[in-house]
Parts: C-alpha cells; sequence; structure tokens
C-alpha cells in the first residue's frame, strides 16, 4: 500500500506538473481545482471516504456467520447506496450553475458559468467512487490489497491522458479524464478483482436486518463534517477570495505536503485497519492498544525527519516540479511559503489517521464525527478572518491550526475514554526523534543556502543537485544518529531498507 501510494502521489504530482505547464495558476487551473468542492462534499455527504471503514467490521461478522447472509447483507448495502448516490448526483447536476457559486464565492459570472460546465462532467464520477468503494471493503476484507493499490494509478493516469489529449480545449480535457479515471479504476477493476477471485454474488435486495446498524454507523459520517475531509474544500473556497492564483498556488502545495502523509500515515491505517478491527471483534484490547501504539510510534519515526527536511527543501521542490511553461518564479515563490506553512502539521495528518482507525476499528463512528464537526465549526471564522488578514497565506495558516486542533481533540478524548496505553512513550520517542531531525537538517540548510550551481542559469539542475545531495546529507546522518540513540524505531525501518538498511543494522 505505501508503495502504491508513493507511485499515486508521484503520478498525481505529474498531472500538477502537467496542469502548471499548460496552465499555471490561472483562473482556468482556478476553476478545474474548483470543480471538485461540490463533488467530493456530496461524496463526504454519503460517508464515500469511510465506506470501507464502516463496512468491513459488519461484513466480516455477517460472512464469519453465514456467507450467504453476507452476501445479502452486502446486496442490501449497494442497491441503496446506489440509488442515493444516482439521485444526489441527478440533483447536483441539475443545479450546477447554483452549486458554482457555493463553490467558489469570489468568482466572475464568466467564471462561474464554466465552473458549472465542469461540474457536470465531474459529478457523474462520484457514482463510481461509492460504489466502487464498496466492492474495495470487500477486497479488504479478503486482505486482498493489490487492486485497491492500483486503483489510483489508474485513475491519475486517466487524468492525465485526458488533459493532454483534449488540451486545446483548456481544463476540460482533464475534467474527462477524471470520470473515465473514476469508471476504469475505482469501480470497473475492483469489480473485476472480486469477481475474478472469491467471487461477486450481488444480487437486487433492499431489505436486511443489518442495514439499521450499518445507516447508523454511516450516519454520524454523513452528519458530521470533519476537518479532516473538508480541509481541502476548505482551502478551495477561501482560496477563491484570496485572489487570481491563489486556489492554484494552494492546491499544489497541498499536493506535495500530502506526499508523506500518504505515504507513511495512510498506508499504516490502511493496513493496520482490518487487522485492528479484528482484535476487537475477539476483544483483545491488549494487543489492540499495542498495535495502536506501534503504529503511532512509527508513523512519527518517519513523518518528523521527512517534514524538516521536506521544509530545508521546499523552494527547490516546487521549483523542479512545477516551474516551467505558465508557471512562473513568482508562482514558486508563493507556492513555497505556502508549503512552509502547510508542512508545520504534517505530524498531526499522521497522527489523526492512526487514532481515527483506532475508533472506527470499534465501530464507534459517532466520536470522530463529532470532534471533527466541532473542530470545522471552530475553524470557519478561523479561515474567515485569516483570508481577510493574509490572503493565500492566511488560508494556510487555518488550514494548519484546524488539523491541530483536531488533532488535539482526538487525541485528549482516546486519552479520557481509553486511557494513555496507546501513547505509551510517544512524548519521549517524538522529542528523541525531533532533536535527532534539527542536528540531521543542519548540514541540508547549508547546501540549500550555499548552491554550487547558478539557480539563476541552470534552475532545475541546481533544484536537482540541492534536493538530492541535502537529502543524502540528511538521511546519512539521522540515521547514524538514530542508531544509537532510538534503536527499536529504527531497526524496523532499516530491515526493509534492503542491503544498505541491513549492512547499516550490523
Amino acid at each position: 500500500m505505501g508503495g502504491s501510494i508513493l507511485l499515486s502521489r508521484f503520478m498525481g504530482l505529474i498531472r500538477d506538473k502537467i496542469i502548471s505547464y499548460l496552465f499555471g495558476a490561472t483562473q482556468e487551473s482556478d476553476l478545474y481545482f474548483a470543480a471538485f468542492v461540490i463533488p467530493d462534499f456530496i461524496n463526504y455527504l454519503l460517508a464515500g471516504a469511510y465506506f470501507a471503514i464502516t463496512l468491513i467490521p459488519l461484513l466480516s461478522s455477517y460472512f464469519e456467520q453465514d456467507e450467504e447472509e453476507g452476501w445479502r447483507f452486502f446486496s442490501a448495502v449497494f442497491c441503496w447506496i446506489t440509488l442515493f448516490i444516482a439521485v444526489f448526483t441527478g440533483v447536483a447536476m441539475g443545479t450546477a450553475p447554483w452549486l458554482a457559486r457555493l463553490a467558489a464565492p469570489g468568482l466572475s459570472e464568466e467564471a462561474l458559468a464554466r465552473l458549472a460546465f465542469f461540474l457536470r462532467i465531474i459529478l457523474p464520477a462520484q457514482v463510481c467512487f461509492l460504489l466502487g468503494s464498496c466492492i474495495t471493503a470487500l477486497l479488504y476484507l479478503r486482505k486482498e490489497f493489490l487492486v485497491p493499490a492500483l486503483v489510483p494509478l489508474v485513475y491519475n493516469g486517466m487524468i492525465i491522458l485526458g488533459g493532454i489529449v483534449l488540451q486545446r480545449r483548456g481544463m476540460e480535457g482533464f475534467c474527462w479524464g477524471v470520470l473515465a479515471g473514476a469508471f476504469l479504476g475505482n469501480f470497473l477493476l475492483p469489480c473485476l478483482a472480486a469477481a475474478s477471485g472469491k467471487g461477486l454474488k450481488l444480487r437486487w435486495n433492499l431489505s436486511h436486518p443489518g442495514l439499521k446498524r450499518f445507516f447508523l454507523l454511516a450516519l454520524p459520517l454523513m452528519l458530521g463534517q470533519s476537518v479532516v475531509v473538508l480541509d481541502e474544500q476548505l482551502v478551495r473556497v477561501f482560496g477563491s477570495m484570496a485572489g487570481t492564483g491563489a486556489i492554484s498556488w494552494l492546491n499544489y502545495a497541498r499536493r506535495i505536503m500530502l506526499v508523506p502523509v500518504g505515504v507513511v500515515a495512510q498506508a499504516a491505517g490502511v493496513a493496520a485497519y482490518p487487522f485492528l478491527a479484528e482484535l476487537v471483534a475477539k476483544r483483545d484490547f491488549t494487543t489492540f492498544h499495542q498495535i495502536l501504539n506501534r503504529a503511532l510510534r512509527g508513523t512519527l519515526t518517519l513523518l518528523i525527519p521527512l517534514t524538516l527536511w521536506m521544509m530545508a527543501v521546499s523552494e527547490p521542490t516546487i521549483r523542479l516540479i512545477f516551474q516551467q511553461g505558465h508557471f512562473g518564479p513568482p508562482d514558486t515563490l508563493h507556492t513555497s511559503q505556502l508549503l512552509l506553512i502547510m508542512l508545520l502539521t504534517v505530524s498531526c495528518w499522521g497522527f489523526q489517521q492512526i487514532m481515527g482507525r483506532g475508533f472506527y476499528a470499534q465501530q464507534d463512528t459517532l466520536t470522530p464525527a463529532i470532534l471533527g464537526t466541532t473542530a470545522t465549526l471552530l475553524s470557519l471564522p478561523i479561515y474567515y478572518f485569516l483570508t481577510l488578514r493574509w490572503e493565500a497565506l492566511g488560508v494556510a495558516l487555518a488550514s494548519s491550526l484546524s488539523l491541530g486542533l483536531y488533532t488535539a481533540l482526538i487525541s485528549l478524548w482516546w486519552w479520557h475514554r481509553f486511557g494513555r496505553a496507546a501513547f505509551l512513550g510517544l512524548a519521549g520517542d517524538a522529542l528523541k526523534v525531533t532533536g535527532i531531525s534539527l542536528i540531521a537538517v543542519l548540514p541540508a540548510i547549508l547546501i540549500v543556502q550555499i548552491p554550487v550551481v547558478d539557480p539563476k542559469l541552470f534552475p532545475y539542475w541546481e533544484a536537482i543537485y540541492v534536493i538530492a545531495f541535502s537529502g543524502l546529507c540528511f538521511a546519512a546522518v539521522f540515521v547514524m544518529l538514530a542508531r544509537y540513540v532510538i534503536p527499536g524505531l529504527i531497526r524496523p525501518v532499516l530491515q526493509k531498507a534492503g542491503p544498505v538498511g541491513r549492512r547499516l543494522l550490523r
């Protein structure tokens, strides 16, 4: 899963590189990114982002009791979800001009008309996302991770293909790529995998006793709009109030920031979740807290050093990936400043990814929904006033503050409810990792500040040199110090790093 997410993030960067090259940070690119606000909100409103999380514990219970009963329950859920998303999508497509005003209140009438056109192309993709999530939950239950790992690669690949083939039609080509990628990657591929594996026995069924339990679990996720899932939409909505190009700058910075989150924390959470749910079913809470603690420690061990190094090379990173074509040096400067602010809470992103799955494994969807909604409501005035005060920088700062607030709330509530078993040793480990990382980042900063190649004459070669050399220096110093200061934390990483890692262990 980690390898898949890494490749997916890389393809996402290629996609954004093509967008920045062809359209830079302009109104056309702003419209494309803003076009996802309403479709994503519908997805979150129907708990699409959490379908696998909601379904897995229930499917596990029914399939363990009786396979036929499991298929009846799964079919009932699938049929109801099909009806819900079809109705929502149809209504949204009919009211697209009005929804465009909600998604980007700062745009002109002409821009809103084009945004509504983009909306009508992208909205049907939500049908594929939601139904594909049901099938993916079935694959996770079977502990089959390969096809779910391929889904984002197909999705991003189709977006890139659509944008290149139809580039003369502006960002419209990327919108058609979203629709094609959602159908082929998110829906068709999981269906084929499930059918060719242990089978896919769907039937028309709208009644099952387990539906009530499923909707009770999903309802908090539908009604409670967590700052975690709404962060990207809030960034786009308030970004539309920060001037032309702000949505694009914020989007590019956020893409880079989420790379370590996805590769480390998201992969750890996805892989650990079926096992956490299984331990809860067995009532083995001692092992449950041990695995949760191990996941948190491992996530922070990787995210803290990655964050500090990425902050040191933020400007060369943006320059190398995006600065070309219509994306010029001023855009690089704006985006790298926003990236610095967003990187401050990467560890918070990772922490809440793990903690949230701890609640979901116990079939508690209400607590994260209440805490997430509370953080969202508290964050809205922060977004508004910081946007008015500092425009795009204010939006980035509000995003970081809101994630920090939610992480604090969910962690404090877990401590209050379940005790400190999941947090044993975390504070001390985090301080040690931070101390080592601060020492290791010093030579990286020196390399950035004293370039060997003239960045004005050779901007891309200089960026490659700075990123590569500073990264090697940082990794070498960090690993050597970690071997002596935090051997228990670094050992699992080095064991998976191949011959070089095993040599360092010896």
